[in-house]
């Protein structure tokens, strides 16, 4: 017990030691950053020196105490310079990347799984998202656990989240859905400055956080003193002390804990010291004593955040620590209302070097002004248990996709209705790739079409729940039980949920070494309202399949707040989303084949499919290996132009049959028309700039499917396209090889009404085609082109 004991005396020495060393390497890596780079470019490094500082102990009781391998942690995005120096302690970071902060190629500002070498679990940047990222990353691995999948036991999954960064909506949303969910294996590490980047945070607002996480089910561990303070409590006078600091505002203790240890002692004798033992408590203290001794809340106190992390292991149920920091602890601007945007001046670097023992010339080095020998804190490093097991980075085998989709073809259906009986198909096998297929949507799993696929694999829960429906004998086209084997995840209606749920699932190889085939459905329009979050899920390269319908002012009936016009712009600027707008369902069984395998390449992404609830006649064709390629790349000919073609004209998704009609009211009156089939304005875009920047590197011969295809269009043709969405996502097809172009599609808010009604209103009906071939193309009069009423 005595040895035990001493062990432990002689670790938090070494972690104290060593949480030094951390302060300083990050306050050194800001401080070369802003050196070499001043303000003059526009940086503003304050901001991580005093978050940094204020997470400094909380990170070095987690990462060299608390965790574990199989954890993951989302780190406050202000704390990166203190995660990468662990990292470079670790030996997982390179002294070139720190001396780079912020610089190009360097480590990054905000810690990124996709730019950073230093194993970050996820990515963070912008606020709350990866707050809600370890909800749902907990769910994910429940999902696992309940199928027997995952690589080892089950881990934390940890944020530390900004005291302001509560004030952001999708963390509350996450909340009630992890709640819905029975969420476990939670910590969330509430860093209680009380600053936010502009002000001081509002009174009693841990009481708040505490009621809200309680309400949800949480534990809640309120971290407020540490050992110095809970130890002056038990001297004469302390409960004195203590009742001033529970009352004393937040912006008078940041002022205070500025102004150092005289400024506290004035306010203290003046407030409480006109009582004996209160006097004595404070004056048995020196000015610097009485500085630590208030400066030592429990965020600054290993002890206490050791005992609290260690007694939270202990269960499995979600825990917020509420951890009282102070912006900036250890350095000369903490507390101080402006260090945000502070930077330390030279004499105060120069002041902080000495007091860290940091010789000029030596600050990167690793042990350097530190106490224990080197290779005593070599060996604790070691043994550090975060570190055991290797490579926390999963890449396990890809999933094999079947050679073709089978769907049973109607002679007329919409893209929506046939994606619907796609995942029923995949739903009749019993392989490892439908088993990998797991679903989810926003409270609109029916009205998506997913109603067949759950029928089949069954909702997911942790414990079986029956189809109350079902059990009172009440016919329903429905059989909604969930239980652990269930495939499809069902959400509330918040987007944002959909989109951090879909990270967690796309991250499911990387994270907990199983792979998982994630498909999300909402409605195309409400993408914008989890544009964020599936903005986040991109940077990380999370891996998911997106299909949105009903999409566009083909959803005429619904009016304005439910038809899409900028998603197809949105798909297409998307970094590591391929965007897709099939207009027929063989179409679609290739694409989804392609996404599925595009999910699981080493160059790949996600997958977006725009698509319609639009019934429209479907072909009759045999998919042949070329057709497929020329699909998957973005476009087909459905009609070659011939050698004298004065139009071409080219469309997406649901306008086929206007753009067929249109071709054949205009081929009597304008020679060799074409008709061009777009299936990825995005793929097409991409392909065409990626084949020019080639170019310009000196590849010569690199050609784009898009280039390839309108090399068959005469120089002299027009070319008039046509997309229910923005015009300019096909606007730019005149460009590639000079053409004349007219881009039609919708560009102000819809109104109710039939199709026919709201193609026409916008024109892109059929004679909204022609008019504009009758504009573009000299030549008689096109005959079956009717006058504007």
């Amino acid at each position: 017990m005595a040895a035990s004991a001493e062990r432990r005396a002689d670790d938090l020495t070494l972690l104290a030691e060593l949480e030094r060393k951390i302060l300083w390497l990050a306050t050194w890596t800001i401080h070369n950053a802003n050196h070499v780079r001043p303000n003059a470019d526009g940086l503003k490094v304050g901001g991580h020196q005093a978050s940094s500082a204020s997470l400094a102990t909380i990170m070095t009781a987690l990462y060299l105490k608390a965790l574990r391998p199989q954890d993951r942690v989302a780190v406050k995005p202000h704390a990166s310079p203190i995660f990468h120096a662990i990292q470079y302690l670790f030996g997982r970071q390179t002294r070139e990347k720190l001396e780079n902060f912020r610089g190009f190629g360097g480590a990054q500002s905000y810690p990124s799984r996709t730019k950073d070498i230093d194993d970050v679990d996820f990515s963070t940047g912008s606020v709350g998202l990866g707050v809600a990222q370890t909800l749902f990353a907990s769910l994910v691995q429940d999902y696992l656990a309940a199928k027997g999948l995952g690589k080892g036991p089950e881990g934390k999954m940890v944020a530390l989240v900004g005291d302001a960064e509560m004030d952001e909506g999708n963390i509350f949303e996450a909340l009630l859905e992890g709640w819905k969910h029975g969420l476990r294996n939670t910590w969330w590490i509430v860093d209680y400055n009380r600053q936010s980047l502009d002000a001081v945070v509002r009174e009693g607002l841990w009481e708040r956080f505490e009621s809200i996480f309680r309400s949800f089910g949480w534990d809640v561990v309120i971290l407020k003193y540490g050992q110095l303070q809970q130890a002056a409590f038990k001297e004469p006078g302390g409960a004195a002390l203590k009742r001033w600091i529970d009352t004393c505002p937040n912006p008078l203790y940041s002022a205070l804990t500025f102004q150092g240890g005289k400024a506290w002692r004035k306010r203290l004798m003046d407030e409480i010291g006109d009582q004996g033992e209160v006097t004595a408590l404070i004056e048995r203290r020196t000015d610097a004593e009485l500085a630590a001794l208030m400066g030592n809340l429990g965020g600054h106190d290993l002890p206490s955040l050791i005992e609290a992390f260690e007694q939270a292991r202990t269960h499995d149920r979600p825990v917020c620590f509420i951890a009282y920091t102070i912006k900036g602890f250890g350095l000369p601007l903490a507390g101080h209302k402006d260090n945000h945007a502070g930077l330390m001046t030279p004499a105060q670097l120069e002041g902080l070097r000495a007091s860290h023992g940091v010789r000029e010339g030596h600050e990167w080095e690793r042990f350097e002004g530190l106490t224990p020998p080197p290779a005593h804190l070599q060996a604790f490093l070691d043994a550090v248990p975060f570190r055991a097991g290797g490579t926390r980075r999963h890449e396990p085998p890809k999933i094999e996709v079947p050679t073709t989709l089978d769907v049973p073809l109607q002679p007329a259906m919409s893209t929506q209705q046939g994606f619907g009986l796609l995942l029923n198909e995949i739903g009749k096998r019993e392989d490892d790739f439908a088993r990998r297929v797991v679903t989810t949507s926003p409270d609109v799993t029916v009205s998506t079409n997913l109603g067949a696929w759950v029928n089949r694999r069954k909702l997911f829960a942790r414990e079986e729940l029956a189809d109350t429906f079902k059990k009172e004998r009440i016919p329903s086209t429905y059989n909604w039980e969930f239980g652990p084997a269930g495939q499809h995840m069902e959400l509330g209606i918040a987007e944002m949920n959909l989109f951090t749920l879909l990270s967690a699932l796309g991250l499911s190889h990387s994270l907990f070494g199983e792979r998982l085939l994630p498909i999300g459905t909402l409605y195309d329009p409400f993408i914008e309202r989890g544009l964020d979050a599936l903005n986040y899920a991109c940077y990380q390269d999370a891996r998911f399949i997106l299909a949105a319908t009903p999409s566009g002012v083909t959803l005429a009936p619904e009016g304005g707040a439910h038809q899409s016009i900028a998603t197809p712009l949105i798909g297409m600027a998307q970094d590591g989303l391929a965007s897709f707008e099939p207009a027929f369902v063989d179409e679609l069984a290739v694409i989804l084949r392609f996404a599925f395998q595009h999910a699981q390449a080493e160059d790949g992404g996600s997958t977006y499919l725009r698509l319609s609830t639009r019934t429209i006649e479907q072909p009759r064709r045999t998919m042949d290996a070329a057709l497929a390629a020329d699909i998957v790349s973005g476009g087909y000919w459905l009609r070659r132009p011939g050698p004298n073609a004065q139009v071409v004209i080219a469309y997406a998704g649901a306008l086929a049959p206007e753009a067929i009609e249109a071709v054949g009211l205009i081929a009597e009156d304008r020679r060799d028309v074409g008709l061009l089939a777009v299936t990825s304005a995005d793929r097409l875009h991409a392909g065409w700039t990626a084949a020019q920047r080639a170019r310009e590197g000196g590849n010569a011969g690199a050609k784009a499917h898009v280039e390839t295809l309108l090399d068959a269009v005469p120089p002299g043709c027009a070319i008039i396209s046509a997309v229910d969405g923005h015009p300019a996502a096909l606007g730019w097809l005149g460009s590639v090889h000079g053409h004349r172009a007219r881009a039609l599609g919708v560009e102000h808010f819809g109104q109710t009404g039939t199709i026919a009604d709201l193609y026409r209103h916008v024109g892109i009906d059929a004679q909204g085609m022609v008019r504009a071939v009758q504009a573009m193309v000299p030549g008689r009069p096109i005959r079956h082109l009717r006058a504007v009423g």
